[in-house]
């Protein structure tokens, strides 16, 4: 009976570490959008399956091998919940990594909170994961929106003192958040420069009306909050209705390569984003150590990708991030020594981070990146300019 109930000890307390299989195994899951509208961003979830492969192959982590988990949650609220039960009640994972989405991982975040599952490097860029004190096993994994805003925001202050700025933003906590930190970057000087301002849904088929009237406003800077289809509607309405804002931003999540061609990437010269990231198609990386060890690792583990898409460099980065974070828990695989590394992050370099950015976090700083570079479309590619920018 003394052996029986030990063994039962044993049992939940590994359970309640996270490594119910064994010392020898870290099981990660993972929710993506394999099917549905948003499949495209599945090419993370692969690259990663291949990052582990190979990190196996050279031997794991601490002795320990990975196990990744990355099931198909199609977008949708209901089906992350489904799959996020499953890969924690049925698979055992330790954590939940990198999944995506908003709407996606705030169906899960109280439910993962409450079990004590750490939901590391969310990709999503809104405030709320933000929030050690309320969600403690929650951390972003993506600049904030409002810090993308303030630094938009900074820009025009330092370029272009009088501009007459309209803004065109996402009915939602997207848009919300973007011009929120747009807004408080400029301060006081927010309600004079800013003269028009129009949300769209959507829901809705076009937002031709919406580019009338702010171009009607007489504004010389255009911010468009867009997403999606709505970017490439956005750049393209923005050239038919013969409208040329001295400066025209877009946010980084709309800044590929495939929303700009539907609007034609002619309209898109001269288009301002940012990003912390290099782009690793782009030749002024070609010898970059970072660039080439990525580089070397698609060319061996995943040689039929498409490497003008991002999306397989950002599955790579965030992976490398994690690594960071798994690498410093020095054989301590409990969940609470992982949110601890986590929240430990000290200037931390990362191969596709530019130059001057790390990475840092704290008990109180959940926030790993908080610097971008602004960068401007050439009709090929983007250009990185200017210095490196925070959000403070």
């Amino acid at each position: 009976m003394k052996l029986a109930a030990a063994l039962i000890g044993l049992s939940l307390l590994a359970l309640a570490s996270g490594s119910a299989h064994g010392s020898d195994e870290i099981r990660i899951g993972q929710t993506l959008p394999y099917s549905g509208p948003a499949s495209g961003f599945g090419a993370i979830g692969r690259t990663q399956e291949a990052f582990f492969e190979k990190i196996n192959a050279d031997g794991g982590i601490n002795g320990r091998k990975v196990k990744f988990i990355t099931l198909d949650d199609a977008y949708s609220p209901p089906k992350t919940v489904e799959q996020t039960r499953k890969l924690v009640e049925q698979d055992e994972v330790l954590m939940m990594f990198g999944s995506l989405g908003t709407a996606t991982n705030s169906a899960v975040q109280r439910y993962l909170n409450g079990k004590k599952v750490p939901q590391l490097f969310v990709l999503s860029g809104a405030t709320k994961w933000v929030d050690p004190q309320k969600y403690p096993w929650t951390m972003p994994g993506m600049a904030a929106y409002e810090s993308e805003g303030v630094v938009y925001a900074k820009h025009v202050l330092r370029t272009k003192p009088g501009a007459k700025i309209a803004i065109l933003s996402q009915n939602d906590d997207f848009g919300r958040d973007y011009v929120a930190g747009f807004k408080r970057a400029l301060g006081d000087k927010a309600a004079s420069m800013i003269i028009a301002e129009q949300t769209y849904e959507t829901s809705a088929p076009t937002i031709s009306s919406q580019l009338s009237t702010l171009k009607s406003s007489g504004a010389d800077v255009l911010f468009g909050v867009v997403l999606g289809k709505f970017t490439s509607q956005m750049i393209k309405g923005v050239a038919e209705i013969g409208w040329k804002p001295e400066l025209f931003f877009v946010p980084t999540s709309a800044s590929s390569i495939s929303f700009l061609e539907p609007a034609g990437l002619d309209n898109a010269v001269g288009l301002i984003s940012s990003s912390n990231q290099k782009d690793t198609m782009d030749p002024q990386w070609a010898s970059d150590p970072g660039v080439k060890e990525y580089f070397a690792f698609m060319k061996q583990y995943m040689p039929n990708a498409d490497l003008s898409n991002s999306n397989y460099g950002a599955g790579y980065h965030y992976a490398t991030l994690l690594m960071t974070v798994l690498k410093a828990c020095k054989g301590d695989f409990s969940r609470e020594n992982i949110m601890r590394q986590a929240a430990s992050l000290k200037e931390v370099k990362l191969p596709l981070l530019l130059p001057g950015i790390t990475v840092s976090t704290g008990p109180d700083d959940y926030l790993p990146f908080q610097q971008l570079q602004l960068r401007r479309f050439n009709g090929k590619s983007w250009v990185g300019f200017g210095d490196v920018l925070d959000d403070r």
